[in-house]
C-alpha cells in the first residue's frame, strides 16, 4: 500500500492524514530499507565473486573483505568489474582486483579518486598484494582508514 493510498483512506475516514514530519519519516525509512536491501545485495555478489577466485587470490579476498568489513564498516561492499570493491555514496573508494583476472603476478588493492589517501602532488592510488601477513594487514588498515577519512 503507497504513502497517497494510506493518505486518502485516512482522509476518507475523516483524518487529517500523515503529517508532513510523518511523510518524510516515511520517506527515510524507505530510503534505509532500500539501502539495506542492496547492502545485503552486494555482500552476496562479493562474496560469491570471492569464492569463485583461485585459492591464492581467494584467501587475500577474504581476508580484505573481513577486514573492511571490521574497519570500514560504512562503506558498502558491490562487485566492480567483476571484482569486490567497496562503495560510499554509490562510488568506488576501494577494490580488490584477483592476480588470476589479468594473468598478473600479484593481486592488487586499488583506491579510486573516492577514497582520501591525498599526501601533497603524489601518492599511490593502488598496492601489489602477494601475501597476508600481520605487517601487510596493519598498513592496510591504516591505509582504509585514512581513505575513509
Amino acid at each position: 500500500m503507497t504513502e497517497q493510498t494510506i493518505s486518502m483512506r485516512t482522509a476518507k475516514a475523516g483524518t487529517k492524514g500523515f503529517t508532513p514530519e510523518e511523510r518524510a519519516a516515511m520517506k527515510e525509512r524507505a530510503q534505509e530499507l532500500k539501502a539495506e536491501a542492496a547492502r545485503e545485495d552486494g555482500e552476496s555478489a562479493v562474496l560469491a565473486k570471492i569464492a569463485e577466485m583461485p585459492d591464492a587470490d581467494r584467501a587475500l579476498a577474504r581476508r580484505l573483505h573481513d577486514l573492511m568489513r571490521a574497519n570500514a564498516p560504512a562503506l558498502a561492499p558491490k562487485t566492480w568489474y567483476g571484482m569486490p570493491a567497496y562503495t560510499r555514496g554509490g562510488k568506488v573508494v576501494c577494490f580488490f582486483q584477483s592476480a588470476d583476472k589479468f594473468k598478473a603476478r600479484y593481486a592488487t588493492l586499488g583506491f579510486n579518486d573516492e577514497a582520501r589517501l591525498d599526501d601533497g602532488e603524489l601518492w599511490p592510488t593502488s598496492f601489489a598484494l602477494k601475501a597476508w601477513t600481520a605487517d601487510v594487514e596493519a598498513r592496510i588498515v591504516g591505509l582504509v582508514k585514512k581513505a575513509v577519512g
